[in-house]
């Protein structure tokens, strides 16, 4: 069952009884002027089981301990935004597998022949998945199919970066003279806000299959706890491109990061995707990505599962 995304931006009162989320809006219960009926509507509740991620972008949001415990241990990430509402913070739970200690010791006993050949295939994944992306405009992508046969063990010829150069200089147009950086120029802010929220996806599939997001397979930034969720998202970028360039063409100003504009982004976790010739909600197709990224760990394959963008 696809989990939902729960996004608070104004003041909130959030707590728990009996398995369910309770939301209060203080803003409209001590509002003299507004009707009884709406008061009650202010007042909601929903079954902790059904939620998958939980965003915090408003200063004046009060939580419960009871009820982050209870969303911990249903595996729901917490993400928290700063006063520019830009995520800041990412809470996942600490046991998230029955048998996480033995994928612990597999993970941390992997070689690094066969941490190459995982970056291998999801480089070679990425590339294919923005060649995809930069055809749907009508580009011609044969250098882009080549670099992506191309990719070696390890990726030492940094191919990545040699096909995310021409695809950033494409994808949004030529004449745009876009420039991807995180700190730079729209929509910058929109692909940063989609890619946080693709991020704590990852990270809460990772830590369901067992696996420790800090320790990646090519990511190895000490300051970094989320390594592992960096390398594994890299195919999936290009479904958030996507989200995005759809969110251009439907906005007439996209420049700043509105609520309307957050409010499409939130829907990248439920977003169908072609996973095994299947279709699949991205949070459940990066669940089976994260499951078999532990059975290679583990030795029992030695192929991730990544989806395509078509």
């Amino acid at each position: 069952m696809i989990k939902r995304t729960l996004y608070f931006g104004n003041p909130a009162y959030l707590s728990t009884t009996l398995d369910q989320l309770i939301v209060r809006l203080p803003e409209i219960e001590k509002n003299a002027t507004v009707p009884d009926h709406f008061k009650k509507e202010a007042h909601a509740t929903i079954p902790i089981e059904d939620i998958g991620v939980v965003i915090l972008d408003h200063q004046q949001i009060t939580i419960s301990q009871a009820l982050i415990a209870k969303l911990l241990t249903n595996n729901v990430v917490f993400i928290t935004c700063d006063s520019t509402h830009h995520p800041t913070g990412l809470m996942l739970n600490l046991d998230g597998h029955s048998l996480q200690s033995q994928r612990f010791r597999a993970q941390l006993e992997a070689t690094e022949p066969l941490k190459k050949q995982l970056w291998q295939q999801t480089i070679k994944y990425k590339i294919q998945n923005q060649a995809a992306l930069l055809q749907l405009q009508g580009l011609d992508i044969q250098n882009m199919l080549h670099w992506a046969d191309s990719v070696k063990s390890g990726d030492p010829d940094n191919l990545e970066g040699r096909a995310s150069a021409w695809y950033w200089k494409n994808l949004f147009g030529v004449a745009s003279g876009f420039i991807r950086h995180p700190m730079g120029a729209p929509p910058n802010n929109l692909l940063n806000y989609g890619y946080a929220i693709l991020r704590a996806t990852t990270a809460r599939a990772l830590v369901g299959s067992g696996l420790l997001p800090t320790l990646g397979i090519f990511h190895r930034n000490q300051y970094n706890a989320y390594c592992l969720a960096d390398d594994v998202m890299e195919p999936y970028r290009p479904f958030v491109d996507r989200l995005v360039l759809q969110i251009l063409k439907e906005e007439e100003r996209a420049e700043e990061l509105t609520p309307a504009i957050k409010k499409k982004l939130l829907v990248l976790p439920a977003l169908d995707v072609m996973i095994q010739k299947e279709t699949s909600p991205l949070m459940i197709a990066l669940q089976r990505t994260s499951a078999s990224m532990a059975k290679c760990f583990l030795g029992e394959t030695r192929k991730i599962i990544y989806p395509d963008i078509n």
